[in-house]
């Protein structure tokens, strides 16, 4: 077993989770009917945005949820939390504009970008009311109960207090900023997601109430420890403190009242990408213009004087419909920090990843590439390690005299990236590394600019991406000199190369030293770095050209083999499934008698069960302790069934501007593990969400209620032990 010190480090890494990853890229397609000869009705889509809000309100279910522990349930309540800014940053704020710009043209549902936003306001408002009140009225009070407290300054007795106020004045006081507003100061800048006090102050010896703004720093601790014991935490609001403080900051004023705010910004980044000019430079100067992005949301406390809320509103430039007042705190993301308290009877127990056993010999790493030479291997994280599978192979890459080359596509890394370590390593040991560091990746612009930087120096030969599309496939391809041939080995994967993630995220991993797959990388390769225009692979589906088509033949494929007598049978695991395309041909296949199985977590315009559309389609969604990530796709095939795993979501934004990589997968071993995680994804006593005819999700899995993860965990992590 790992050290006591090992798994608490696994346990508190959960605050790393990247919300980017739950909400996509803001691609808004015109519909194009793709229906074909069928007659299929014209509202056979639901409506993309109030998918995602469904998917976030079962993740507040989570938090709502008693059975779970209590800190992870406020973890819960802190992903909701991410989840909302996310998706108010990116999704709101692209349908704010397309509406501002009067664009009338309707998605697959038949909704124009303003009926979106009208129908989503309500539906967002109450959701986030009754996230504020689950922590209010729930969750804080029975932390309470179990010794952790968040206080207020009017509870804390004076020795507490003379501590508080000892730590305002030597840390937070120095980096605060008051700043004025009135005829010689306009009103300051407010970036988005900080947290500020506004501020009403009085000359002792006038009536005019004048106005400043506080930011609340981000580079102190939102909760001040107020105590701390094995048994008992008392945390202080860093916004309390400063309010309490104010009059040091007004010295000679009359501290009136105070209101805390927040305001969300539009954070779309869009490159105008000319072949002529450098693709970095071009990215850097619209990330400084990100900084500057229209209001799209301004959050206040319930109590907020009226007067201080109409002068916000016009300075910040908000309408009144997007202003939300929030009982109790604000910015519940800030709960990871309570997360992080030493009380391992509120949390899941810590848990260990395994080494896949064909990575070791008893206490031993076993050399990968020795291992691939026996056959293909199959890992499946966060069960199976990400340190000594995926990670392992690029090190010994590195470090390894025979390997002349590796390449590999990077979309998002960590601040500490190993795998970005072992490739400078390998350059400054003279071997040829390709690095393909796609610098478009949302909200890790600047991190990857960093790391491409650092590749740069070492004497990598680094790849920004393509004009005009994402790099998201999760390839890398070492070459190796074994006697007088050349080998190769390949790793095609489900999720990023970033160790941090890979404790949270179910991704799957597959290493191949197939020739067939292997050469397929290697043309992929000369795609990505090059001039070639290949379209067509022997063991891969490749977007943008070919992936939609192989999913759409294979699941025409499956028509036939119903038709002839032979079963058809369809499953999909996916993160997001809104292609009209595919879901068209899915419907095709329902009405051809296929059986359709579907799981997906995240946005899902597809309608289940709906008699003579759809009634052969089932879809659910698992959302539990780790973030289901991985895509597989399986296809019956008459008999002979086939097994796919890659990077893409079912999506315009996957299919068609961005490179994913789909490969199928044969090894018999592997291929069992993914039809045991299909078999137990759409068991009827695991409990998941199924959707409903009318579009409503509800709870799925009986009496029994199995916990899916909680099975993988049981079967791959017993290994570890």
């Amino acid at each position: 077993m790992s050290s006591p010190e090992a798994q608490s480090k696994l346990s508190t890494d959960l605050s790393t989770i990247d919300p980017q990853d739950l909400v996509p890229d803001s691609d808004f397609e015109p519909f194009e009917d793709t229906a074909g000869d069928l007659d299929l009705p014209a509202d056979r889509f639901s409506n993309r945005e109030l998918s995602w809000l469904a998917f976030n309100a079962r993740v507040l279910a989570l938090a709502e949820d008693h059975r779970q522990r209590l800190l992870e349930r406020m973890k819960f309540l802190a992903i909701f939390a991410s989840n909302l800014d996310e998706f108010y940053m990116v999704r709101i704020a692209g349908l704010k504009r397309r509406a501002a710009m009067g664009l009338q043209v309707t998605s697959a549902d038949g909704l124009s970008p303003r009926e979106t936003l009208e129908r989503l306001a309500e539906s967002t408002r109450d959701l986030a009311h009754r996230h504020a009140s689950c922590f209010r009225d729930d969750i804080q009070p029975a932390l309470a109960e179990e010794g952790i407290r968040v206080v207020s300054w009017e509870s804390l007795d004076a020795a507490q207090r003379a501590r508080m106020s000892d730590y305002f004045r030597s840390t937070v006081f120095p980096v605060l900023t008051p700043l004025a507003v009135d005829p010689a100061h306009p009103f300051p800048y407010i970036s988005s997601l900080s947290l500020n006090l506004a501020v009403l102050v009085r000359d002792p010896d006038g009536s005019i109430d004048r106005f400043a703004r506080v930011k609340v720093p981000n580079n102190v601790p939102r909760y001040v420890v107020v105590s701390h014991s094995a048994t008992e935490a008392e945390f202080l609001p860093l916004e309390d403190l400063i309010a309490t403080h104010l009059p040091m900051l007004f010295p000679g004023m009359e501290v009136v009242e105070h209101h805390l705010f927040r305001v969300t910004r539009n954070a779309e980044v869009e490159v105008e990408e000319d072949r002529d000019e450098d693709l970095l430079q071009a990215l850097e100067r619209e990330l400084m213009r990100r900084r500057f992005g229209p209001a799209v949301r301004l959050e206040v406390a319930e109590d907020i004087d009226e007067d201080v809320l109409s002068l916000l509103i016009s300075e910040i430039d908000v309408e009144l419909s997007e202003v939300h007042k929030v009982p109790g705190l604000l910015d519940l993301s800030s709960l990871w920090q309570i997360y992080d308290v030493d009380r391992p009877a509120l949390k899941d127990k810590p848990f260990v990843p395994a080494t896949h056993p064909r990575f070791a010999e008893g206490e031993s790493p076993k050399s990968v590439f020795a291992t691939l030479r026996e056959g293909d291997v199959l890992v499946h994280m966060p069960y199976e390690s990400f340190a000594t599978s995926v990670q392992r192979f690029i090190e010994q890459a590195a470090a390894d005299p025979h390997v002349l080359a590796i390449k590999q596509t990077l979309y998002r890394t960590s601040g500490d990236s190993p795998i970005v370590d072992a490739l400078i390593d390998a350059a400054e040991a003279g071997k040829q590394v390709v690095a393909l560091v796609e610098i478009k990746a949302r909200f890790d612009e600047q991190a990857n600019i960093k790391w491409a930087r650092a590749l740069e120096r070492a004497g990598c030969h680094v790849v920004y991406g393509l004009v005009g599309l994402k790099t998201h496939c999760k390839t890398a391809l070492v070459v190796r000199q074994e006697g007088r041939a050349l080998r190769r080995y390949a790793h095609i994967g489900t999720g990023n190369y970033n160790p941090k993630t890979a404790r949270m995220y179910e991704d799957l991993g597959f290493f191949t030293a197939d020739e067939t797959i292997c050469a397929d990388i290697t043309d992929l390769f000369n795609v990505l770095t090059g001039y070639s225009r290949q379209t067509e692979y022997r063991s891969l589906l490749v977007a943008p050209q070919g992936l939609r088509s192989g999913i759409i033949e294979r699941i025409e494929a499956e028509i036939e083999h119903q038709r002839a007598g032979r079963g058809g049978h369809i499953q999909i695991k996916t993160n997001h499934l809104v292609d009209e395309q595919t879901i068209d041909a899915l419907y095709r296949a329902s009405q051809a008698g296929v059986k359709v199985e579907l799981l997906v977590r995240t946005f899902c315009t597809i309608k289940a069960g709906v008699p003579g559309l759809s009634e052969n389609i089932t879809a659910r969604s698992i959302l539990g302790r780790f973030l289901e990530h991985s895509r597989i796709f399986y296809c019956g095939g008459g008999g002979e069934p086939q097994y796919w795993i890659g990077s893409a979501d079912l999506m315009h934004r996957n299919l068609d501007r961005r490179v994913e990589v789909l490969c199928r997968v044969t090894d018999k071993t592997a291929t069992t593990h993914l039809r045991r995680c299909l078999d137990a994804a759409f068991a009827p006593d695991t409990a998941s969400w199924e959707l409903q005819p009318d579009g409503r999700w509800v709870r799925a899995g009986g009496s029994r209620q199995l916990d899916y993860q909680q099975g993988l965990m049981r079967e791959l992590g017993s290994r570890g032990e």
